[in-house]
């Protein structure tokens, strides 16, 4: 019976391995703890304020970090409130010889803005072995001692931490980093521009990085900054030139947070770098949450900072926030989890299942599962399908602010034309190819429809954007029956007639139009998108060359204006209009500038009503100004006006609190979870299923049994003759 006890104990085995608790991924010390989990694709590059600028690094140093201000989690439009600081600041105006000008003074007017920052005493830095002094007040961790770092290999080797209060003198050091020469901020060059002096500290630190080693500390201190001063221990004034209100949203970026003195040089210390750390590895802040675990292969930890100077959920937001629950926790200080568990997901099906399996607290929808996530009816309407509402899943959407374009190059002779004869009748080109190619037919079959057709450069949510027939490309769209309808193609047709292409071939020697498309793999690169393009560019008789390259190649051409068509995507990097219209620039033309115009579209009514509009506050003649661009735009069409991308997320129903965000990154000291609820749903979503197991331990029986009762009466019969022998 050797054989049925063996299978009984498989079988038993076999139940215990399916358990909900063995399938768990977490550890059993974990289970019922206030602990979000979430998941990330692409490993962070730099945590170091002064270089980070991704979406997978953000999502860390903006929990961390705190630069000045901060995004109103609710408001929308987007709200800018303090972060650090007792008020958002008021710039005071000055003319070229330092004399304070009116609050409503013409931006012409204006050679100097300068912001006073004043931040609220009493916010402490996270414990970090930075901050750690001995009794005389002197750092224990120096670098005096050859042997200091022995036996040191994370952060949390260090024996000794402390911590001490924000002060001005932080923040001014980290404007300092961005002129570092071996950091590389994406953003010096811009904000030498606009900060005074900080071009010039640049230079002095580049001759001063000549004299040193590669790996010996600058101290910052030790040079000035003439546009950043300290008024006292709380106070600092930074000072721009001219009027530049967007100022303030950079205020809200982590490029601003503060860095001490102390973090810097004690990363600095010899051996530091060898073992990753460094402040890229480590990052050192007074915000809700701290880094504690930072293993990108793997998985990475957050939790609350115990230093965190306090913060209350907003009481007010949008009209519909409260019926969606986001103001239920109106008043309770933040943040309201203990511990963020981010693991390391390469696969989006793995990804998946663990969502499903309620191991993790939120997930977006990718391609490969979106049909069992959602439901698109016909009117285009998105909805959870029935397994996700049984499970009490909800489904968040927003529009990113974000616009996507194919764009002309307007130094091409065939399909440009800034000015001159050819400028009319090139325009109609671009406008009959602005019609033929279909836009939500592109959404529909390539984005799962997640996306809405562009009428501008501006995303909603951005100033300017307007909802309805008011805010329609008349050119590209007709308003029908309460909505926009695309316009016929034969008027695409005849425009493209008209602009000398009659059938898509020249109306004076009669060959046909042929246009290039310069693109990347991350662009309209790949090839079922680029047959779909194809197609379209043949409703109008054109033929589309499309010339794939790699993006460094792409760049280079753009540079040189070496483009007929191109296709590119910007993400917003504050919630400003400016922020899209600098895109369309005269000064900011690819070829004449260096800038980020790569249509090289220089209008000069464009240009005048752009110069008036970027420095204003918004307002009702903002948007009469932005109105009028908008419709030198849709008549010029230097862009075919692709789309606003979608953003899906679902959360799990324990999980609170959730809204979507495009600028505002620090917002897990918001979220929320129901651990009881959660509990009982990942048991009842992973009890075992024991039916098979049983049918397979039948099968198991029915296969040896056979097999036993004959070895048995082998047995017996050998013993039988056996017995008559002897």
């Amino acid at each position: 019976m050797s054989v049925f006890r063996l299978a009984f104990l498989s079988l038993c085995i076999l139940l215990a391995a399916c358990s909900s608790e063995q399938n768990d991924p977490y550890p059993a010390s974990e289970r019922g703890k206030n602990i979000l989990y979430s998941a990330f694709t692409d490993r962070p590059k730099h945590l170091d304020p002064v270089q980070s600028y991704t979406e997978d690094e953000i999502t860390f140093t903006a929990q961390i970090y705190e630069p000045p201000l901060q995004y109103h989690y609710l408001k929308r439009p987007y709200a800018l409130i303090p972060s650090t600081v007792e008020q958002v600041p008021e710039p005071l105006y000055l003319d070229a010889r330092g004399k304070a000008l009116p609050a409503d003074a013409a931006a012409e007017n204006i050679a100097y803005s300068v912001y006073e920052i004043r931040l609220r005493p009493g916010i402490r830095y996270q414990p970090h072995p930075a901050f750690a002094v001995d009794d005389s007040g002197q750092p224990i961790y120096s670098g005096t001692d050859p042997g200091s770092l022995r036996g040191i290999e994370t952060i949390a080797d260090f024996a000794h931490t402390g911590t001490r209060e924000l002060l001005a003198d932080d923040y001014i050091y980290e404007i300092k980093r961005l002129a570092h020469p071996r950091l590389h901020s994406p953003i010096f060059g811009m904000m030498a521009e606009r900060i005074v002096g900080l071009k010039e500290l640049g230079e002095a630190l580049q001759r001063e990085a000549k004299t040193l080693p590669a790996g010996d500390w600058i101290d910052l201190d030790r040079f000035a900054l003439e546009g950043v001063t300290r008024v006292d221990p709380y106070t600092f004034r930074i000072k721009v030139r001219g009027k530049y209100p967007q100022f303030l949203y950079w205020l809200a970026m982590p490029f601003f947070a503060p860095v001490p003195r102390e973090a810097d040089r004690f990363y600095a210390l010899p051996g530091m770098a060898e073992k990753n750390l460094t402040l890229d590895w480590y990052p050192v802040g007074t915000g809700p949450f701290m880094l504690t675990e930072n293993n990108p292969n793997r998985r990475m930890v957050l939790e609350r900072n115990p230093n965190f100077h306090g913060e209350t959920y907003p009481c007010s937001g949008e009209p519909e926030d409260r019926a969606a629950g986001l103001l239920d926790d109106c008043g309770k200080a933040l943040p309201l989890i203990d511990k963020a568990i981010y693991s390391r997901e390469k696969e989006s099906i793995p990804y998946w299942n663990k969502f499903l399996q309620g191991y993790y607290d939120a997930s977006g929808i990718s391609s490969d599962s979106f049909d069992q996530a959602v439901r698109v009816n016909v009117g285009g309407d998105v909805m959870l399908s029935d397994e996700m509402r049984g499970k009490g899943i909800r489904l968040l959407t927003s529009v990113r602010a974000s616009t996507y374009y194919m764009g002309f190059n307007m130094l091409d002779t065939v399909v440009g034309g800034n000015d001159g004869k050819n400028a009319e009748r090139n325009s109609k080109l671009r406008q009959a190819l602005s019609i033929a190619i279909d836009q939500e037919e592109f959404i529909s079959i390539f984005m799962n429809g997640r996306g809405i057709a562009a009428m501008s450069p501006l995303p909603p949510g951005i100033f300017g954007f307007l909802e309805g027939e008011a805010g329609i490309n008349p050119v590209v769209y007709a308003w029908v029956d309460g909505r926009a309808q695309r316009r016929p193609i034969e008027l695409a047709k005849k425009l493209l007639a008209e602009a000398g292409w009659p059938d898509g071939r020249d109306a004076k020697s009669g060959e046909p139009l042929v246009l290039n498309l310069d693109t990347t793999s991350g662009g309209m690169g790949d090839k079922s998108r680029l047959d779909w393009l194809t197609r379209q560019f043949a409703r109008l008789d054109i033929q589309l060359v499309v010339r794939s390259t790699d993006f460094n190649r792409f760049q280079e051409k753009l540079r040189k204006g070496a483009v007929q068509l191109y296709y590119l995507g910007w993400n917003a990097d504050y919630p400003d209009p400016e922020n899209f219209f600098f895109l369309l620039a005269g000064s900011e033309g690819k070829v004449a500038h260096g800038g980020e115009n790569a249509s090289n579209y220089d209008s000069p009514a464009f240009n005048s009503l752009f110069a008036e509009m970027k420095n204003m506050e918004n307002s009702p003649r903002r948007l009469s100004i932005i109105t009028r661009m908008n419709r030198i735009l849709q008549d010029d069409a230097p862009w075919i006006f692709g789309f606003h991308p979608k953003s899906y997320t679902l959360g799990q129903s324990w999980l609170h609190n959730r809204k979507p965000t495009d600028v505002g990154n620090n917002i897990l000291k918001y979220q929320r979870i129901d651990v009881a609820e959660r509990e009982k749903r990942r048991r009842e979503w992973n009890d075992p299923v024991l039916w098979p197991l049983a049918v397979g331990a039948l099968l198991l029986v029915s296969v040896f049994l056979p097999a036993v009762i004959s070895y048995r009466r082998r047995e017996r019969g050998t013993a039988r003759s056996q017995g008559k022998v002897d």
